[in-house]
């Protein structure tokens, strides 16, 4: 039997581990890629168990956090991503902005 991708407490969220992505890229990547009514879906069950998501992966250092909360916390920075195309633009789009293929993430320093 495979290992779950989510600590046993959450195991009603790992329908949503494609959500699970490192990259702040590849997160936005996934917006533009989904449909709203995928979007809408995924913010409504994260959202419901973010306060306990958020307890369950303090207890970790960032750099010591097992593989299965750290996909936990993926699907957390995720939900920010998304948030705006839910609460503000109702789109995966930003309403009126550039196109997003135009812009490159790079990390400084």
């Amino acid at each position: 039997m495979d290992k779950p991708a989510l600590p046993a407490a959450f195991n009603d969220l790992e329908r949503w581990c494609q959500w699970s992505l490192a990259t702040e890229q590849a997160r936005s990547d996934m917006r533009q890629t989904s449909t709203m009514a995928d979007i809408q879906a995924f913010y409504d069950d994260l959202l419901k168990r973010t306060a306990a998501i958020l307890v369950y992966v303090e207890q970790f250092p960032l750099d010591k956090m097992p593989e299965d909360a750290q996909r936990l916390f993926y699907l957390t920075l995720s939900l920010a991503e998304v948030a705006p195309a839910v609460e503000l633009f109702r789109q995966p789009d930003v309403v009126d902005g550039y196109d997003i293929k135009r812009f490159t993430m790079q990390r400084m320093g």
